[in-house]
């Protein structure tokens, strides 16, 4: 069975700026993994080159043993259908209805006449509710989705990943804007999704002791390179003071 994400040789230049450098990199099917580091040590893009969302300079990326330098459109688009990204920036709509931006997440899978039947009268209601449930959003399904604070959105954003029902589930920071009541429920969610479907997670956050005891395989990054990948019930503390270069958050 090919790896769920294999980089080799991977580096990234952007002018002067590198922000990641010959990186090595084998993520299993069914892995959990979180990226930990300080701002601008390259996690977030190394979670976009794992998207396909950023091509190296060097090196290659390969998702599902399908490298996404050699792919085409059509295939390309396939093959980001099993990825489903969370990004910081979340990418929804706001002027769309919750139950829109949740639903998106099955835009992949859906036809046009379908995707365009959807935006006059939402689909699949039920489920979209479903999956709003497990972070507390259910009664705002129909409601626009610039009325929801920040944290709201976020559990929005990772709400229409869930519905994806991707393969291989890339978050970054997915719960940097939540409440402190929510962090751990977002992560466990994601955690247990990917675990009972036998999914893949790659995962970074800079809240490191909650991450650290939710996902099992830590992956730390700085100035661009993996300093260290092992277990996360074996990471020391001198190890992160080292990464974070201070006193562990």
């Amino acid at each position: 069975m090919s790896p769920a994400l294999e980089l080799s040789g991977v580096t990234v230049r952007f002018g002067d700026v590198i922000p990641v450098c010959d990186i090595d990199l084998r993520v299993e099917q069914g892995e959990q993994v979180v990226l930990l580091g300080p701002s601008g040590a390259g996690k977030s893009t190394l979670l976009n080159l794992a998207a396909g969302r950023v091509s190296p300079t060097s090196g290659e990326v390969v998702a599902f043993g399908r490298r996404w330098s050699d792919l085409r459109p059509g295939p390309a688009r396939v093959l980001r259908r099993r990825v489903a990204v969370i990004h910081q920036q979340l990418d929804l709509v706001p002027v769309l209805r919750v139950v829109h931006n949740v639903n998106a997440g099955r835009l992949g899978s859906w036809s046009t006449a379908r995707t365009l039947r959807s935006l006059v009268r939402p689909v699949e209601v039920d489920e979209a509710r479903r999956s709003l449930e497990a972070f507390g959003l259910d009664d705002r399904l129909m409601e626009r989705t610039d009325r929801l604070s920040g944290g709201e959105q976020q559990r929005v954003a990772v709400a229409r990943a869930l519905r994806q029902r991707a393969d291989l589930t890339l978050a970054d920071e997915p719960i940097s804007a939540v409440d402190p009541t929510w962090r751990q429920r977002v992560l466990d969610l994601l955690v247990a999704d990917a675990a009972t479907r036998g999914a893949t997670l790659v995962v970074s956050s800079h809240d490191t002791a909650l991450a650290l005891e939710r996902v099992p395989r830590a992956i730390g990054i700085k100035a661009g390179r993996i300093v260290f990948d092992q277990l996360s019930s074996t990471l020391q503390t001198e190890q992160l003071d080292d990464l974070y270069g201070a006193v562990t958050r």
